[in-house]
């Protein structure tokens, strides 16, 4: 029988943490996307995946997110009130800009 509970707590997590980075982190003229939450089966660890827009900022981005990550911990864990916790980690997401590359790429091979 198939676990479901670290998928259900992966979408809570990109819910709710969503509307946080909303709320905590202002970068003008940046775009922040959760892309996916990997929740590992045992509950104690969730890896974000982050999308920065434009890509010049991700580092930025990804200093402010490793700063607040506690705030981030404790306040997800008071508003998702889950035993245990998955403890979070931000990575940066780059997989829509490699596959805008590729993308580029194509077309240009196409137009030549």
């Amino acid at each position: 029988m198939k676990n479901y509970r670290p998928e259900r707590i992966s979408d809570l997590i990109i819910e709710e943490l969503g509307k946080l980075l909303l709320k905590e982190i202002e970068v003008p003229g940046t775009l922040i996307t959760i892309t996916d939450v990997d929740v590992i089966k045992d509950l104690r660890n969730a890896t974000v995946k982050v999308s920065v827009y434009p890509t010049e900022n991700s580092e930025k981005v990804f200093k402010i997110l490793q700063k607040k990550q506690g705030e981030f911990q404790f306040l997800l864990g008071r508003k998702m009130n889950i035993r245990p916790m998955p403890q979070i980690r931000f990575i940066i997401d780059y997989g829509q800009e490699k596959a805008a590359q590729v993308e580029k790429r194509l077309l240009e091979s196409e137009e030549k």
